[in-house]
């Protein structure tokens, strides 16, 4: 009898091994889709990079674009700098925040703070003008401009996207598809935002923090992000999302280099040695 009960007990004890043991463990749809570095991390944010600065400069030299300004005619107003922030939603205006923060003394483009938040939600230049490109093309090329961009990036864009990606257990590829989503359609909760876009793909499939498949699941954010984009012709040329998909379909999870593509009738090629690898 002893026997039996210690039988049964051994048998338990191994089943609830064998049992939470499976449970520590990655689905194999998933097992290679968390990433053990983030796009935060370098070689893979200067990759990142090249590529959000192929579609938003037609440049991979994204460290060239911190002066960049521009009226591109989206309805956004100015587009500036390594992202493309712009006037017209906001995150322009908090570069410029940061940026007095950072050099609260003889700062050029403190000026602007007003008129920027008077342009918020518009294209207008009203207040801004060509003084505005002058100043912003001057203060790009020093450090205090270049930091508060960078600082507004990480914040609004690059930590959301890692937090995002990980909650959803998603490769390096997740992570830059999610970066340059927030990058193109902001943080906001709208369903045309990124968070309004994820929202959807959830619907749609699962993440893979849900056991399924990774390329299944970004094919089906790539899907409710192409929706939006069409809304908008300024984004009627789907090439970041073509790219995307690519790169899925290949299942380059982890951006490996070189990649070449083509953004906006544009050829472009990333090997190891430009990333720094």
């Amino acid at each position: 009898m002893k026997k039996t009960i210690l039988g049964l007990v051994s048998l338990l004890i191994s089943i609830g091994c064998i049992y939470f043991c499976f449970q520590g463990k990655d689905h194999p749809s998933t097992r290679n889709s968390i990433a053990e570095k983030t796009i935060a991390d370098s070689p893979y944010r200067d990759i990142v990079y090249a590529f959000v600065s192929s579609a938003e400069n037609s440049s991979t030299d994204y460290e060239q674009q911190y002066s960049y300004i521009e009226d591109i005619q989206d309805g956004r107003g100015y587009t500036a700098g390594i992202i493309g922030f712009t006037s017209g939603t906001g995150d322009l205006l908090e570069v410029i925040k940061q940026y007095q923060r950072i050099k609260p003394e003889n700062n050029s483009l403190v000026k602007y703070l007003d008129p920027l938040e008077n342009v918020d939600g518009s294209d207008s230049h009203e207040g801004l003008g060509t003084s505005f490109e002058d100043d912003w093309k001057k203060a790009g090329q020093t450090e205090e401009l270049i930091q508060a961009q960078d600082e507004i990036v990480d914040k609004m864009y690059l930590s959301p996207a890692v937090k995002y990606a990980e909650k959803d257990h998603l490769s390096l590829l997740g992570q830059y598809i999610y970066y340059d989503a927030l990058v193109v359609h902001g943080p906001g909760e709208d369903p045309d935002s990124f968070n309004g876009i994820r929202k959807e793909a959830l619907k749609a499939s699962k993440a893979p923090s849900q056991q399924r498949d990774e390329a299944e699941y970004l094919s089906a954010f790539l899907q409710a992000r192409t929706k939006i984009m069409q809304k908008e012709e300024a984004h009627e040329d789907l090439s970041r999302i073509d790219f995307q998909q690519r790169l899925i379909d290949e299942k380059n999870y982890d951006i490996a280099l070189p990649i070449s593509w083509v953004m906006y009738g544009d050829t472009f090629e990333l090997t190891e040695e430009d990333a720094g690898k």
